[in-house]
């Protein structure tokens, strides 16, 4: 980071990351989307967000959030433009993003990326539009966009919009990129995708029935690393998959049961430790940067 962006005009805002602690289609909607249930759970740890108020009204980002992607296709850049349409503001903002999150590992890191600079652009250009109406915005940018604009662990239904706030223990995960990434689109025309799953309860949920995620034998079929990360990872816990993405992930209830886990991984994997939030570390900076 070069000093002219990371000067005192700079303020510096968490993307958290998520994980799907199960996912299941229960059933498709008329027009063709598929109707899904899951439980966010949100990490602390993810992508950074730096932004610098601009007075000429542009909007400009600032190298690049996820390699090829142009800047007026780029989520951040949408999202600042639409808050900027939406609320009439005149000014504008530098954008940088410091990508951690894996591209397609199904960690949510874009959503959350435009998720942050939804809330925290609407705290310094004093747009006061509140979290219901940032989470609709947020839905015109992606179907997670609003559990990360929201800032709780959630249940969630519909497309993934219908969320209900979730208390949930504290915990540590394991996490995992085999550096496959299948276009979403193309997973959810996979034939053998199960798309009649009986629905779940959350009940069901917090009495530990096993949920799955429908993604997960699709891509441990079609992907040979997602195979062997699945593997690797059967040998220190119960591994899972998040989202549509080849990210994968053990759940362990301290630290020192990560780290462990961690140590015993054969080498090769590109791996990384993270902590279950109880709130969204987005709120917690918002809060701390508004008293």
């Amino acid at each position: 980071m070069t000093e002219h962006l990371s000067g005192p005009d700079w303020s510096v805002w968490p993307a958290p990351a998520k994980l799907n602690l199960f996912l299941r289609i229960p059933g498709r909607r008329a027009d063709g989307y598929h109707l899904l249930q899951t439980v966010f759970r949100l990490l602390d740890w993810g992508d950074t967000i730096r932004l610098r108020p601009r007075g000429d009204g542009r909007i400009v980002r600032h190298g690049e959030s996820v390699g090829g992607i142009a800047e007026a296709d780029d989520l951040v850049v949408r999202a600042a433009k639409l808050l900027k349409k939406t609320a009439k503001i005149i000014k504008g903002v530098d954008i940088v993003v410091e990508k951690r999150t894996p591209v397609g590992g199904g960690f949510g890191g874009g959503s959350s990326d435009a998720a942050t600079v939804l809330v925290a652009l609407d705290a310094l250009w004093n747009c006061g539009l509140g979290m219901e109406l940032l989470a609709e915005l947020g839905l015109q940018l992606g179907a997670d966009v609003p559990v990360f604009v929201r800032g709780d662990n959630a249940w969630a239904e519909g497309v993934g919009e219908q969320l209900t706030p979730l208390e949930l223990p504290p915990a540590w995960y394991l996490l995992v990129d085999p550096g496959v990434h299948v276009p979403t689109a193309e997973l959810f025309q996979a034939p053998e995708l199960t798309r009649d799953a009986p629905p779940a309860t959350i009940a069901d949920f917090v009495s530990g029935v096993p949920l799955g995620n429908a993604f997960e034998p699709v891509l441990r079929g079609r992907e040979p690393a997602v195979e062997a990360v699945f593997a690797a990872l059967s040998r220190v816990g119960t591994p899972h998959l998040t989202g549509t993405g080849s990210g994968c992930f053990v759940e362990f209830a301290s630290r020192e049961a990560a780290e462990a886990a961690l140590a015993a991984l054969p080498p090769g994997f590109k791996v990384w430790l993270a902590a279950g939030a109880a709130r969204s570390p987005l709120h917690l900076a918002l809060e701390a940067n508004t008293l």
